[in-house]
């Protein structure tokens, strides 16, 4: 996937969705599709996005035995996705699963997602796993790479110390980004474009910073602008 900027489509319609796409016309070209546009609107929108040749990420935390994660990696590579989150707290055995499911899709990369954004280190004991962010990351990140997933999703707090970890190439894609102006949001570890870029992202999702703001088409060449300026200078 080419584009540094992500744009999730975090929308209860198609048509609301498209209506974005179309704002942003030829400036954006990746975006994100997640579960509840999915469930709302069946894999058609993904369709259209790719026949209008928009790259899509289609994020859909996979959490199954192997093989039924295999089937489902298969499917979104036969939607023409570029991206597939599984979790990579579903085991080795999983994400190598997904893996050889990408194989006949040469454009699909397989991404572990490792913590999601709206979990703290107070929460973690809640579900019965040592109280560290951090340590779950890591640990959470080397077993994708051992797996050989293409990358990594992980918020900007963790991409730093995962950029000098991890194989050279690796994606670390980092959602939870907000511009100065965005509202407060129900995610617990959020940064900006330039954070993340200087942290080692490869790739940054935002959502309700562009898709509620006055002049979506401006934010997200703000949000781009910041990024590329960080990482050039990074």
């Amino acid at each position: 996937m080419q584009s540094s900027v992500i744009v999730a489509l975090d929308f209860e319609s198609k048509a609301d969705a498209l209506a974005l796409v179309n704002k942003l016309g030829i400036d954006a070209s990746a975006y994100k599709v997640g579960l509840q546009l999915l469930t709302e609107e069946g894999p058609g929108l993904v369709r259209d996005l790719v026949g209008q040749g928009k790259q899509v990420f289609l994020d859909l935390k996979l959490h199954e035995i192997p093989h039924s994660v295999a089937g489902a990696v298969a499917a979104a590579g036969k939607l023409g996705a570029s991206m597939v989150t599984v979790h990579a707290s579903a085991g080795s055995a999983v994400l190598k699963a997904a893996v050889q499911a990408a194989k006949p899709f040469p454009n699909l990369m397989v991404l572990a997602l490792t913590v999601i954004t709206s979990l703290s280190d107070s929460d973690l004991s809640e579900i019965g796993l040592a109280p560290s962010v951090e340590q779950q990351v890591l640990r959470l990140a080397n077993l994708a790479a051992e797996a050989g997933c293409h990358g990594v999703v992980a918020s900007v707090l963790e991409a730093a110390y995962l950029r000098r970890i991890l194989p050279p190439g690796m994606l670390i894609v980092t959602p939870g980004i907000q511009l100065s102006s965005a509202s407060a949001t129900d995610q617990a570890r959020i940064a900006s474009p330039q954070a993340a870029a200087t942290a080692g992202a490869s790739h940054v999702v935002i959502g309700r910073a562009i898709a509620k703001a006055a002049d979506p088409r401006k934010a997200f060449s703000d949000a781009l602008a910041q990024f590329l300026l960080a990482a050039k200078n990074g």
